[in-house]
């Protein structure tokens, strides 16, 4: 039949979730970082998405599609309750917030498109293993990168400066974890914040070895181990 169906522009989606949260049906879900339509008769036609998303992404057309089948949505979302219950309560299907790959910053390119304009996340990624709601409590609307200053031997200062200079992004957010090791991510970040040229508000969010979020405040730093190799400049 012919009637009014959701559309995603894949360009201009950022990968917030907000319009799965907001479909009703549970006809929504994100799909390596981008909103999809899972089956046409999940979808009533009423556009509770359209509003919730903030980047315009959302649109309607017409076209030939399956009748939306209330009983099949009461399956899907009846399913869905079963899901979440047998993880304990946790969102075991919620959307994944990831809007952009690469995500290590070794690899990530030094201009990259997603990155322009961006609330940031810089992350140790030993932290989204400790903290069970990493995506939706720090990746939603957020540029994702991620690495670790005491196995990888590469200077992230100065890429991460570069990085922040030339998309001129709007804020960072440091995640790492409440162990000394991880006191060189929050001064990589902040050095390059300072080195980039233009002002960047820094926010630092400390996770305990309990899985716990911590003040903003970092843990007490250790000075590096005595033999550790010094950090090269990274080439990119």
């Amino acid at each position: 039949m012919l009637r009014q169906m959701v559309v995603f522009d894949e360009e201009k989606c950022t990968g917030c979730g907000l319009c799965a949260e907001a479909c009703h049906e549970g006809a929504i879900a994100m799909v390596g970082g981008k909103a999809r339509l899972i089956r046409d008769d999940y979808c009533d036609g009423m556009g509770n998405c359209l509003p919730a998303c903030p980047a315009g992404a959302i649109s309607f057309v017409m076209r030939e599609a399956a009748a939306y089948d209330e009983a099949a949505v009461e399956r899907h979302l009846a399913e869905r309750k079963a899901r979440v219950a047998e993880a304990g309560g946790e969102a075991a299907d919620a959307p994944s917030m990831l809007g952009n790959w690469p995500v290590q910053i070794r690899l990530a390119p030094p201009a990259p498109a997603w990155l322009v304009g961006a609330d940031v996340l810089v992350a140790a990624d030993c932290t989204a293993y400790a903290f069970a709601r990493f995506h939706e409590r720090f990746m939603r609307g957020r540029a994702v990168l991620i690495g670790c200053t005491k196995l990888d031997e590469y200077d992230y200062a100065e890429k991460l400066a570069a990085m922040f200079g030339a998309c001129a992004v709007r804020s960072v957010t440091v995640v790492r974890m409440d162990v000394p090791c991880c006191g060189g991510m929050e001064r990589a970040v902040k050095d390059a914040a300072a080195r980039c040229g233009r002002e960047v508000p820094v926010e630092v969010v400390v996770i305990g070895r309990d899985g716990a979020e911590q003040s903003g405040s970092a843990a007490p730093q250790a000075e590096a181990p005595a033999g550790l190799r010094p950090l090269r400049p990274l080439s990119f």
